[in-house]
């Protein structure tokens, strides 16, 4: 931009307010025009004195033009600029292929695939000579183990944490409407069992953070009757407590007052008119083993319903610490969900949700290695998150050992998301990740549920359709041998080679695995601190 021009677009401005001003002495008509002309001359000169804008102060009026076409930019770069395969967080193809399973529409693609199949990094599934017949049955999973009084039996595809606050009251109904048409669970996230997450009947996974929002005492604590109360609905099927969430783990968070609603009050059982803390960890517990009887203890109060946890995966030795504590006490979790470090739908600081956490297949192989490890893999179940939209993903996660799958941020896309990544501004467009009336009067609760549905059921057939090309007869018989990834342009590993697999009871007997080794040595059930050398 030529630095001599930079007073041209004011200097045009105001040449024709002044032209229209002597010729509105002539004609009242030409005054009219000055309704816009006077406002951008005030702007110009605004800027021309305004002291916090360089740009603006040395290019008036013509500088926001660039604030205009940042404030466009993502939501514009998906359609004009990506090809199918360049889009980050969810490319093209796997947002087009969400929409058509949620529409019921066909979602196939001629010409072969985009992919560089040589490309280093290329995964592929190996299939069988003799494929099975395709299952009619969507398939399921049976959560809870013996220390359990209520196994619940789940859909092997769910719906990950999603708080409403975060989500529009339309959003959380259409997601729990379709979990009810589609017979899976809905995870509540941890802001709290709210009126939309029980208006429709959908089955519940209560999530609890360390805000312990539906059970909070006065101090911010843990309520232990409030607990009580909330788990004995009929609804509410788990109960999973939230170490991390992995787009932002080892981050706390605040609610200000002025987004505390009367709703919002009602489901997080906060007082109105003061900010909210939700700590970086919890105060019920401090040690492995404290987590352990904590775990216990919500099981005994919700009188034997299902209870685990959800982490990140972070130091090493802090899991291993948890599972000598499962151990020394005997007290096991009836299931685990892993989430992945490449994020979700929460808001969270770009350091955090770009390095901070173990990515989705690590931390997976490690969760499922050390309870292999000591000897407990059969009596606790494993979900995992982490951007899983199609099956072949499900499939995948199964092979390293997840006994189901949770999404997010695919279910948000069956809701009308169309990836603006505006979730923290409270201006979705479409109405999912916004408090404000106007825009949620855009969601429309039946038809978008009958869209979760519809993604739901469609996406477990094609896993069906997985399974069977593959020669097995459910999903969960997936292995890492059935996967292969490309080392380079003339070599491939099968999955079995690229990840270390313990066998039952080998951390007790004594692991001759070194990273593994390492990691147990350091831990200890009676603290999160590492044990060194």
């Amino acid at each position: 931009m030529n630095h001599r021009l930079r007073l041209l677009p004011l200097q045009i401005v105001a040449g024709l307010v002044l032209l229209c001003f002597l010729l509105g002495l002539w004609n009242r008509l030409f005054f009219w025009p000055l309704l816009l002309l006077g406002p951008l001359l005030l702007l110009g000169l605004w800027d021309l004195r305004q002291k916090g804008h360089s740009l603006l102060r040395n290019f008036p009026l013509m500088g926001h033009l660039r604030y205009l076409i940042e404030g466009f930019g993502d939501p514009l770069r998906q359609y004009i600029v990506e090809n199918n395969r360049e889009g980050r967080p969810f490319n093209r193809d796997f947002r087009s292929l969400i929409y058509q399973r949620a529409k019921n529409i066909e979602a196939k693609k001629p010409f072969g695939t985009e992919l560089d199949v040589y490309e280093p990094g290329y995964l592929w599934m190996s299939h069988s000579m003799v494929p099975q017949d395709v299952a009619k049955e969507l398939p399921r999973v049976t959560i809870g183990g013996a220390q359990c009084c209520w196994p619940y039996s789940a859909s092997i595809f769910n719906i990950s944490a999603m708080s409403f606050g975060s989500l529009s009251g339309n959003a959380i109904q259409a997601l729990n409407k379709g979990a009810y048409m589609g017979g899976f669970y809905h995870t509540t996230g941890e802001g709290g069992v709210s009126r939309y997450h029980k208006q429709h009947g959908g089955d519940l996974n209560w999530q609890i953070g360390s805000g312990y929002f539906g059970c909070r005492a006065a101090d911010g604590g843990f309520s232990a009757d409030l607990f009580a109360e909330q788990a004995s609905l009929e609804q509410i099927k788990m109960i999973e407590i939230k170490i991390s969430q992995g787009a932002k783990p080892g981050h706390g968070g605040i609610l200000p007052a002025g987004k505390i609603s009367a709703e919002v009050a009602e489901a997080r059982k906060i007082p109105m008119g003061q900010d909210c803390i939700s700590p970086a960890h919890h105060s019920a517990f401090a040690t492995p083993i404290e987590l352990l009887e904590f775990v216990a203890r919500l099981r005994e109060l919700s009188r034997g319903k299902p209870v685990g946890f959800k982490l990140c995966v972070g130091h090493p030795h802090e899991f291993l610490a948890v599972c000598k504590a499962m151990h020394k006490t005997g007290i096991l979790l009836d299931f685990i969900v892993v989430d992945g470090g490449e994020g979700g739908t929460g808001a969270a600081p770009l350091e955090f949700s770009d390095r901070i956490g173990f990515p989705m297949r690590e931390g997976l192989t490690f969760v499922n290695n050390s309870l292999i490890g000591i000897g407990v893999r059969d009596q606790v179940k494993i979900g995992v998150s982490g951007k899983a939209s199609a099956a072949g993903l499900l499939a995948g996660a199964m092979a390293l050992g997840a006994d189901w799958v949770n999404a997010a941020r695919a279910f948000m896309f069956c809701l009308g998301c169309i990836q603006a990544q505006m979730c923290h501004s409270n201006h979705c467009p479409v109405g999912v990740a916004t408090q404000d009336p106007k825009l949620q009067q855009a969601l429309d609760v039946d038809d978008k549920a009958t869209r979760v549905a519809n993604y739901h059921r469609n996406t477990l057939h094609m896993l069906n359709e997985i399974t069977a090309a593959a020669g097995l007869e459910h999903p969960t018989l997936f292995r890492p041998e059935h996967f292969f990834q490309r080392t380079g342009a003339v070599g491939a590993q099968s999955c079995a080679d690229l990840f270390i697999t313990l066998a039952p009871g080998e951390l007790l007997a004594g692991t001759d695995k070194p990273v593994m080794a390492r990691y147990w040595a350091m831990a200890q059930a009676e603290s999160f601190k590492p044990i060194r050398a």
